[in-house]
């Protein structure tokens, strides 16, 4: 059983100013890990499309965390929140956050690559991506290789123990990769009541490849991949559950999948919180790491493999230079670790 936040230790915002950044951060799962940073003294920016939405729950984290705080002799001192506009369907929007951040901070100790969408129908964005290809995979990488930078400079000025850390928030779908398909590969096939998993699960193994890639190329940034947990009481499925007439039966499976399998938005956001706070965790011991419900564990052999890895690197790293945008070269090809 995975240990309750306030296991972590809490910082003291005066004393040490911790600056995490996630991304939909507004509800289910990402909604629990800005309360429980927060409430742990971390200047947290919540990345979003939507400013009414963020300040919303901005709202509502500051009272939950008041009433946590409520009736402790000494309670701990929170730290901060901040709405940063992001659309992870657009590179041009995830650019302009990077920028908008680096103008307003000078270091980062978490970023939590947390948003992502679901089984959604072929659709192609205004960059020229599948949909879920980019909101899961491509739009993370960006923003992560962007703002490599200033996590390398963090890692500089901070002790091992207190190293930065990347989060990729994956999925138990990535199994369904059952071989290598290139991002390269549309995969509009017929039905798409299928194909869309496929497609899902090339993301998420591909969010999985950057994790340990970056673990190669930056050892002093701890990069780790979680799996929270099937969280199913959440707006991921709505694609499904309005369907007409079908979508009632969609409904009903998700719920019933959801009571014999499934674990809540903040029991999910416990496994997150694990990999964020837990002092356990280094870089010499656990970079590149696959978690799942907190606990270590393997992703498939196809997210594992960093020959893969390297291809999914090189791949993106040409997709965006052909739309003007520079990012690391891959490092040379590590052996699988």
């Amino acid at each position: 059983m995975l240990a309750a936040p306030d296991t972590w230790p809490f910082v003291d915002p005066v004393k040490d100013r911790r600056v995490a950044l996630i991304t939909g951060g507004s509800s289910g799962v990402g909604y629990y890990t800005v309360l429980h940073l927060y409430r742990h003294g971390y200047a947290v920016y919540i990345a979003g499309r939507s400013r009414s939405r963020v300040h919303k729950a901005i709202t509502e984290v500051k009272h939950a965390a008041a009433a946590l705080n409520r009736g402790d002799d000494k309670p701990p001192r929170v730290g901060e929140l901040h709405f940063l506009e992001v659309d992870l369907a657009s590179v041009e929007s995830v650019l302009h956050a990077v920028d908008v951040f680096g103008r307003r901070e000078a270091r980062l100790h978490l970023l939590i690559n947390n948003a992502g969408v679901i089984a959604l129908p072929y659709a192609v964005t205004q960059d020229g991506f599948e949909i879920q290809l980019q909101t899961n995979f491509i739009s993370p990488f960006l923003l992560t290789t962007q703002l490599l930078p200033v996590l390398e400079a963090t890692a500089a000025a901070s002790a091992p123990e207190a190293a930065p850390r990347v989060i990729y928030l994956s999925s138990l779908g990535h199994k369904l990769a059952l071989r290598y398909w290139s991002p390269a590969l549309s995969f509009n096939y017929w039905p798409n009541v299928v194909f869309t998993w496929f497609r899902y699960a090339r993301a998420k193994a591909a969010g999985i490849h950057t994790v340990k890639m970056i673990a190669h190329r930056s050892p002093s940034v701890l990069s780790m991949a979680v799996h929270p947990g099937l969280v199913m009481n959440t707006n991921l499925f709505t694609n499904w559950t309005r369907l007409p007439i079908i979508g009632i039966v969609f409904w009903c499976l998700f719920q019933i999948f959801g009571w014999l399998f499934g674990v809540t938005a903040e029991e999910g956001a416990s496994a997150t919180i694990r990999c964020c706070l837990d002092p356990s965790l280094t870089p010499a011991t656990d970079n590149g790491a696959y978690f799942a419900k907190g606990e270590r564990s393997e992703a498939n052999h196809v997210a594992s493999s960093m020959t893969y890895a390297a291809e999914t690197w090189a791949w993106t790293v040409s997709e965006l230079a052909s739309r003007g945008i520079s990012a690391p070269s891959a490092p040379p090809r590590p052996k699988d670790l």
